[in-house]
């Protein structure tokens, strides 16, 4: 029996949330929509240049176990930080939810990662990340129990930045793969999927990953075409499982072999942060999926998963996502 719905595998992030115009974006040189990695040195001037900010913890792994935990589900996370206040602050939080949260910390330097969350009027978010100590996550952090005993083992495109963790996601595909357990992804962003469109299309089509979650533009940019029927065409064959792309105010379409469902999102009252909907939406997906749902139940969580997180400022839920009208007859089946 698994002891655990989800482990999820990532960078480690602090995020500190600003609300900006878009002359703020344009002044310091940001790339709206996108995440830029950046050093320290730029990490320091951009927090001094920002306005008032909200300090919460995240990254999107993080931010996927902890909707997973919301939503009533038993979860896992690895992922590097350092033995610092930072650091200190997001072991804290997310033990607190009940996450499985036992990676070592590093000790000295780097520090712990953060990320400057710009969120323009719009609701989009802008991020500048450093990644500090996020870099050092390696082989050795994998606990091989904790893979075991997890029914997904689900990690973030963004760990292609750092070298080692490439390393360290094989070693659970690995343990996963010998356990019957299944393996899954997001694509991040589609700057990330430019950085790393080869190696990301060998992880799909080598069967090292059987399950992906990708937004359009990372789908379009991921079999570079314009064409969305063309992506999804091209999704659903790379995927050994099933794969997900969601599509904003469209909703959402899950495509497995020659099936396609396309499931409506909800209706927003007032659009107010889109930090985390993507995070939220796997994180309701994969909830319904461990439970033994159908695939257009799974979706249909998400998608209420992610239109709550965008209602409020910030990538964790405030409230339990279990409680959501929405999603509590599904999951009391």
């Amino acid at each position: 029996m698994a002891e655990y719905d989800v482990l999820t595998i990532g960078n480690a992030i602090v995020d500190i949330i600003s609300r900006e115009d878009d002359a703020f974006l344009e002044r310091e040189k940001i790339q709206k929509g996108g995440m830029t990695l950046i050093d320290a040195e730029r990490a320091e001037q951009l927090y001094a240049a920002m306005g008032p900010a909200v300090e919460t913890s995240g990254g999107s792994a993080g931010n996927t176990i902890a909707g997973l935990v919301s939503l009533g589900g038993k979860g896992a996370y690895f992922g590097k930080v350092s033995g610092d206040q930072l650091g200190a602050i997001f072991t804290h939080d997310i033990r607190s939810l009940g996450v499985k949260y036992e990676t070592r910390p590093l000790e000295g330097h780097p520090p712990t990662a953060r990320c400057m969350v710009v969120v323009t009027p719009d609701g989009e978010r802008s991020m500048s990340t450093y990644l500090g100590a996020c870099v050092e996550l390696g082989p050795e952090d994998i606990d091989e129990d904790i893979v075991k005993a997890a029914k997904v083992t689900y990690f973030e495109g963004y760990l292609w930045d750092p070298p080692r963790a490439k390393e360290a996601i094989v070693k659970a595909a690995e343990i996963a793969k010998a356990n019957g357990r299944s393996m899954a992804m997001t694509l991040s962003d589609s700057f990330c999927v430019h950085r790393y469109r080869a190696e990301f299309l060998d992880l799909l089509r080598s069967g090292t990953v059987g399950i992906v979650f990708a937004n359009e533009a990372e789908a379009l940019a991921l079999y570079e075409t314009e064409d969305f029927e063309v992506a999804s065409a091209q999704l659903a064959k790379d995927a050994s499982q099933f794969a997900v792309i969601t599509r904003s105010e469209k909703g959402c379409r899950v495509v497995k072999g020659d099936e396609r469902i396309d499931v409506p999102t909800e209706t927003v009252a007032k659009l107010v942060d889109t930090t985390g909907a993507g995070d939220l939406f796997a994180a309701g997906f994969l909830r319904g999926f461990t439970a033994g749902l159908g695939l257009e139940a799974c979706a249909r969580i998400g998608n209420a998963a992610a239109s709550h997180i965008i209602q409020q400022i910030g990538p964790r839920p405030q409230t339990p996502l279990a409680d959501l009208p929405s999603v509590k007859p599904l999951l009391q089946g």
